[in-house]
């Protein structure tokens, strides 16, 4: 009781609760920006962490990542741009929303279950956070696999419209994840001569050019002013929202545990959360037929989802200190250089640092209710300001991001060229979800498999033979077979109804 005492100390003192609503205010700036991502905001904060003590450090890292994740979704409402890849998943059902006028009642729907799946995630990295981290460990490459690919089916089947266009939009990012050195003979493909292109392409200059990119490039090549969001007066932040919590409760409570779940899985992360969540919503639905054109439901599960698998990824890194995603990646290098190693030890001697670094996570997602409110007041910036003078202020940032992940010239080239592909694709109706799930799973899926063949000697069934293994296989394969079944299943219940009736 006396070490739990002190770590309120640590964390209810002037320094720390101001450290975090500064934090909690440069992720909202950061998140609100196309193209600056979280784990961009946590990169930046590294240099000034070496001046803090360990308490307001993992505050400071702790409080931008959950702030940065729910500010994503501003632009994402208003201008169709996710802020961060976290909000990707439901960036239309958003932005569909707010040309109805309801851009204030998404976004505080967004904040309510954001912050709910951030406390459910909490909870369950301090009540559960052994037993996930060895669910967690027991998979190996056989599991990620099936994981990937359960991801990519997922991608086609949430797709708005034509399957077989998803399907090619995926198969457009799976070929932009080949790029790069081949992980068996190291030997180069689709370089093209490019040393940038060694390390293979970066997700988030697709993400800008495929969401930001192609956004500035339709306004700016359509005369339609409709595309713009209608300013409601009387559109309120939290009114709706009670009744729509209440409506879906079942859905803000399975996207929390997904999320906690799929974050807690090392590489996983916060967006692979977000994209599964928001897929299984759709499926258990019973309004399937409103998903796309801008319905609560999908928000819901999704936006619960990513904040839950923030908290979800803190469970390998500090049990086992394996990141669970590129935030707790950076983490675990603050950790150690605080003198906190990550691993079971950490439980046994941290003390009342473990309960401070469990309090800060409570303190920085109950932060966000209040500022995001002011965020969300304040959001008006995007309907008053001419179309005009925003776009060209977001394509800077936009080049400023695709820049500033690896410093590299090379990064802004990929963002524009895809943004002219994604324009293309976008005036044919392609979606542009499964190209970028395709190139964020796409590395995992050929690694996974390469490495379960060489563990196995070729041997396909090996896939099936481990328990966790074999019952995602069955997962997928029911997945992709689904549509042939419900057609089967029509096709004998119609000359049965046909009888009756006669």
């Amino acid at each position: 009781m006396e070490t739990f005492v002190q770590g309120l100390a640590m964390v209810f003192n002037a320094q720390t609760l101001l450290v975090i609503v500064a934090a909690a205010v440069f992720g909202l700036f950061v998140g609100a920006i196309p193209g600056l991502t979280a784990t961009m905001a946590v990169a930046l904060l590294v240099p000034i962490t070496f001046y803090m003590d360990a308490t307001p450090a993992i505050a400071a890292i702790v409080a931008t990542s959950a702030m940065a994740i729910f500010a994503g979704d501003i632009p994402g409402t208003y201008l169709n741009i996710p802020g961060t890849p976290a909000s990707a998943a439901y960036v239309g059902e958003s932005y569909r929303l707010a040309r109805q006028g309801r851009a204030r009642e998404t976004l505080g729907t967004n904040l309510l279950c954001s912050v709910f799946g951030g406390l459910f995630g909490t909870l369950v990295l301090v009540f559960v956070s052994p037993s996930l981290a060895e669910v967690a460990l027991n998979f190996s490459s056989f599991e990620y696999f099936w994981l990937a690919l359960l991801g990519l089916s997922c991608s086609i089947f949430i797709a708005i419209g034509s399957r077989l266009k998803a399907f090619l939009s995926l198969t457009v990012g799976l070929l932009l994840s080949t790029v790069g050195l081949d992980m068996m003979s190291g030997a180069p493909r689709f370089t093209f001569g490019v040393p940038d292109l060694m390390a293979g392409v970066n997700f988030i200059p697709v993400m800008i050019g495929m969401f930001a990119l192609n956004e500035i490039m339709l306004f700016y090549g359509s005369r339609n002013e409709a595309r713009s969001v209608p300013a409601m007066a009387k559109d309120s932040v939290f009114r709706q929202a009670p009744a729509t919590l209440r409506r879906y409760w079942r859905n803000m409570l399975r996207g929390s545990a997904l999320g906690t779940l799929i974050g807690a899985l090392p590489g996983a992360g916060a967006d692979i959360a977000a994209w599964i969540a928001y897929a299984l919503g759709k499926s258990r639905s019973q309004e399937k037929e409103k998903y796309g054109t801008g319905h609560i439901e999908g928000i819901v599960d999704a936006s619960s989802a990513n904040n839950s698998g923030i908290s979800g990824a803190w469970v390998p890194a500090l049990v086992f200190g394996i990141p669970g995603d590129t935030i707790t990646a950076i983490v675990i290098g603050v950790l150690y250089m605080k003198g906190m190693n990550p691993g079971p030890t950490i439980f046994m001697n941290g003390g009342s640092q473990v309960y401070a670094l469990f309090t800060v996570f409570f303190v920085a997602n109950l932060m966000m209710l209040p500022l995001g409110y002011l965020a969300i007041r304040a959001s008006k910036i995007f309907i008053l300001t001419p179309r005009k003078m925003l776009m060209p202020v977001i394509f800077t940032f936009c080049i400023v991001g695709a820049f500033a992940i690896n410093n590299s010239v090379t990064d802004i080239w990929i963002m524009l060229v895809i943004g002219l592909v994604a324009f293309m694709l976008a005036r044919n109706d392609f979606p542009m979800a499964p190209a970028i799930l395709g190139l964020v799973l796409g590395g995992t899926l050929e690694n996974s498999f390469m490495s379960s063949m060489l563990k196995s000697g070729g041997n396909l069934f090996a896939f099936f033979e481990r328990p966790i293994s074999a019952a995602l296989g069955a997962l997928v394969i029911l997945i992709w077979l689904l549509p042939t079944l419900i057609k089967q299943f029509r096709r004998l219940r119609r000359p049965a109804s046909a009888g009756e009736k006669t």
